[in-house]
């Protein structure tokens, strides 16, 4: 059968339509991995400007500040998240085709997680530099 006649039918499938994406978990930690990244960026977005001068990129109570690049690096953090979040989808999303959901699940958790942590180390570099 040409993809034509599967086409004209409507009996193909669109890549979100799949029984993994309608699982109201990964729904729901998709969602609130997606509003947190997107707070992270827009709240970097909001108070760091571009600048001349080197800024904080890391703080530790040990040593104080560990860590001093350029303006835009500020943004690897929202940006790995992002990378996290498309790769823990997809291997969740082949996991769960192996009929695997539980692991699949535990990549979602741990990517809301990770997105939860990267919203706080956001918070942190723009606290000690606004």
């Amino acid at each position: 059968m040409s993809i034509i006649k599967i086409l004209a039918k409507g009996e193909h499938k669109t890549f979100f339509s799949q029984e993994y994406f309608r699982s109201s978990l990964v729904q729901w930690v998709v969602i609130g991995a997606l509003i947190l990244n997107a707070l992270n960026w827009s709240a970097i977005a909001f108070f760091i400007r571009p600048v001349d001068f080197p800024i904080i990129l890391h703080y530790n109570v040990y040593f104080g500040v560990d860590v001093i690049g350029a303006w835009w690096q500020v943004y690897f953090l929202p940006l790995i998240g992002l990378v996290i979040l498309l790769v823990n989808s997809t291997l969740g999303y082949l996991f769960y085709g192996k009929k695997e959901r539980i692991v699949a699940h535990l990549l979602m958790l741990g990517t809301f997680i990770v997105q939860i942590g990267i919203t706080i180390a956001v918070a942190s570099v723009l606290l000690i530099n606004y």
